[in-house]
């Protein structure tokens, strides 16, 4: 059984460094919007309305949205070269068409695709920490060391989301239905813009979402309040998340693969 895995786990890894050999021809163009989308968002929202809004639990409001820019990397890289990404990959391009002609098989080509939105969202994750860190929003600098891990973790369910609207939709315009209706809610209602404290229905709706999740182990990072129960809780979540997620993504690409 360790021996297979081990063996699918190899061969997964070729379809990283495909991706990455891919990626890192434009690196400054995929890199960009990463970190400038969470850039203007802490400009235009956080600097800008934090003289408006005052403080929040102690935090300014740029202080209170910046942990949730770590997560909403891990969401939309993700996400997009998931289901985007992989939809091109698999439907104009017939990359897993030849890969399928090799000992790759499709486990393998889902386990790359999980790796490589790990990887590649623990890297921007850090990139985006460090902008943070840069710009004085992180009242616990130690934070730097945990963003690459969340926002690696968060990344696979997020991924797995991608992978399931790639499995689905019938052409790349259905894709806006899935951001519309799916990506964007939890997106503005997963406590990156505000607390929900005082909103005990959205906040206990809100845990069906992995990102939800996420943030909140962001949050609690980067601003030092470490409950463990609640790290525990997150965390479990997460890789439930990713679990039950990351089989039904792999089901539904397997037929999509070999149909």
């Amino acid at each position: 059984m360790m021996s297979e895995f081990s063996t699918s786990l190899r061969l997964g890894w070729h379809v990283v460094v495909r991706n990455w050999t891919v990626y890192k021809k434009d690196f400054v163009a995929n890199i960009s919007p990463t970190l400038a989308d969470p850039a203007l968002l802490l400009t235009s929202l956080g600097m800008g309305l934090s003289p408006f809004i005052g403080g929040i639990n102690g935090l300014t409001y740029a202080q209170y949205l910046a942990p949730g820019m770590v997560a909403t990397t891990a969401l939309f890289s993700a996400f997009f070269d998931s289901s985007y990404g992989f939809y091109v990959r698999m439907t104009f391009e017939s990359i897993f068409k030849a890969m399928l002609t090799t000992p790759i098989g499709v486990r393998e080509v889902v386990i790359g695709e999980f790796l490589w939105s790990a990887l590649r969202a623990g890297m921007m994750g850090a990139s985006v920490g460090l902008v943070l860190g840069v710009m004085g929003l992180l009242p616990n600098p130690w934070a730097l060391l945990a963003f690459p891990f969340i926002a690696g973790t968060l990344a696979i369910p997020c991924a797995a989301i991608g992978l399931l609207a790639a499995g689905f939709v019938r052409n790349m315009n259905q894709f806006q239905t899935v951001y519309s209706f799916l990506i964007a809610p939890i997106f503005y209602l997963s406590a990156v813009f505000f607390p929900l404290d005082d909103r005990p229905i959205l906040g206990t709706v809100v845990n069906i979402s992995p990102f939800y999740h996420g943030v909140r182990l962001a949050q609690m990072t980067a601003w030092g309040r470490l409950d463990f129960s609640q790290l525990a809780f997150h965390i479990a979540a997460l890789l439930a998340f990713s679990l039950v997620l990351g089989l039904w993504a792999s089901r539904r690409i397997r037929r999509k693969l070999i149909s």
